[in-house]
């Protein structure tokens, strides 16, 4: 998947909030250049362009409405980073050495929400739009009982 410049990512983080403010998460272009019209000075004929190369790129749904079109994420942001990490991960000559420097650098939490994605991994039963582990419940046995040594993490949301 194509990268995103500045305008096109800022364009995106408005497709992917417009559950705030769209009954169905479809948004035309007018709505969304009113979103960004705090942040930038646009054109409305600039954020249509942008639109339309979102869609071209495969980042954007589009469906008609009535005289417009309107606009959707065609993924969730968190698929467009997983997508983003993968094609990062793929240029690297040592997979390996990549995914080791990369898990040296998360937080103890990002830590405890990959050891909880990896072990279904290694059961070989991933399901990739499953949501994250959630934090709070700590490891698992089978029985219901908590593993020795493992921690539990406060509930909350990632920083």
């Amino acid at each position: 998947m194509a990268r995103l410049g500045d305008l096109e990512r800022s364009v995106m983080d408005v497709l992917w909030s417009s559950d705030a403010w769209s009954i169905d998460g479809w948004l035309t272009a007018r709505e969304v250049a009113a979103r960004l019209d705090h942040e930038r000075d646009l054109a409305y004929t600039t954020v249509l362009t942008v639109l339309e190369r979102l869609e071209r790129k495969g980042f954007v749904r589009r469906q008609r409405a009535a005289r417009a079109h309107r606009y959707a994420a065609a993924d969730s942001r968190e698929a467009v980073v997983a997508e983003a990490m993968m094609e990062a991960l793929g240029t690297a000559d040592d997979r390996g050495s990549a995914l080791v420097r990369f898990v040296g650098s998360v937080s103890a939490e990002e830590a405890e929400i990959l050891r909880r994605a990896l072990e279904p991994a290694a059961a070989g039963s991933v399901d990739p739009d499953e949501p994250a582990p959630p934090l709070g419940d700590g490891p698992v046995r089978p029985d219901g009982s908590a593993r020795s040594g493992d921690v539990a993490l406060p509930d909350g949301p990632v920083q």
